[in-house]
């Protein structure tokens, strides 16, 4: 990269920059414990998350790769021999093994970083249940609020999705058809120059109706009535939809979907909005007994696997156990 091209990169990323506090920026700087020089940081002095460096390695990664034109190959040297380095600088040997060292000194230094853990299909079986039941539309939420979560919860689980993309979702977004709805989303952050393949929601069988978009999808349109603007909408005081055409945002989602966890005597603390986003992708590779490749067709992910992200959402040591350790080698089993 020539002067001029690092000056572009570098007044892109402060035009980018803008807007973010001085304490954000420090933060953002100061996620190891140790300095440049190979010295010790004091330790009375903020330190930011590992979270934070995962943050601004993936920020200079799409930097050097779509602002710059270097793409995701790893930063090597060419083939011609002469030195010259190519690849995208944020994919490279140093940063990875920076990356990991940098984790294992905030695991050391009692930081525990957990994703969200996933949501099961029998954990949306009890919600389903206990959602349907009248008697329990006395509490915190109104049968109509209950219909709104059941199909946010089932589109978000079995279509894979961040909940930003499912509470963006509006009434002209879906397509009835003979025994399905399909789903047009208009942006996804892994498609923002588009070509976002729809969702085709068939209806399930009777005993899958907890995981089932098209049936929760039908019963919300026929409670709340929308014909038209965002199909997820601000709960208003009274549990009423607000007229607003706005959608819910995602603390009032989660505020209402932990509710609801402890309605089935779930503690709520280790879910958030990413439960089903991962859950979803469990369930296909687990009960649906999805190949990989499948899974990342139909959730629009690439299949390139370099990287190992749909590991992650595979496997986290915040999910609960698959079986008990003591059945593996079970034969009885």
């Amino acid at each position: 990269m020539d002067a001029s091209e690092f000056a572009k990169l570098q007044a892109t990323l402060m035009e980018a920059s803008k807007g973010i506090t001085d304490g954000t920026d420090a933060e953002y700087k100061s996620c190891d414990s140790i300095n440049l020089d190979g010295s010790s940081k004091s330790s009375t002095k903020d330190q930011g998350t590992y979270g934070h460096a995962q943050k601004m390695r993936a920020s200079m990664t799409y930097a050097f790769g779509k602002l710059c034109g270097l793409g995701n190959m790893h930063w090597h040297e060419s083939d011609a021999g002469d030195g010259t380095m190519v690849g995208n600088p944020s994919i490279s040997v140093e940063v990875s093994s920076f990356m990991c060292s940098l984790r294992r000194r905030k695991v050391q230094a009692g930081e525990v970083a957990n994703s969200a853990r996933a949501i099961t299909s029998e954990i949306l079986f009890k919600l389903h249940y206990h959602n349907h039941l009248p008697q329990n539309w006395t509490c915190w939420g109104s049968g109509r609020v209950r219909r709104l979560l059941q199909a946010a919860y089932t589109v978000a689980f079995l279509c894979m999705l961040r909940f930003d993309e499912v509470l963006k979702i509006q009434v002209h977004d879906l397509r009835v058809e003979k025994n399905r709805v399909v789903l047009y989303l208009p942006f996804r952050k892994t498609h923002q120059n588009g070509d976002i393949k729809p969702f085709y929601l068939w209806v399930l069988p009777s005993d899958e109706a907890h995981i089932c978009p098209a049936q929760a999808l039908a019963a919300w349109l026929c409670e709340s009535k929308l014909t038209a603007g965002y199909l997820f909408r601000k709960v208003a005081s009274g549990d009423h939809i607000a007229e607003a055409n706005s959608p819910m945002s995602s603390e009032q989602f989660l505020e209402l979907f932990r509710n609801n966890l402890l309605d089935i005597n779930i503690d709520p603390a280790p879910y958030g909005t990413h439960s089903f986003h991962r859950g979803g992708c469990q369930y296909l590779h687990v009960e649906r007994r999805w190949h990989l490749r499948r899974i990342c067709e139909w959730g629009g992910w690439s299949t390139e696997f370099t990287n190992i992200t749909i590991v992650k959402y595979l496997i986290s040591s915040n999910d609960d156990p698959a079986e008990p350790r003591e059945h593996f080698f079970d034969p009885n089993q």
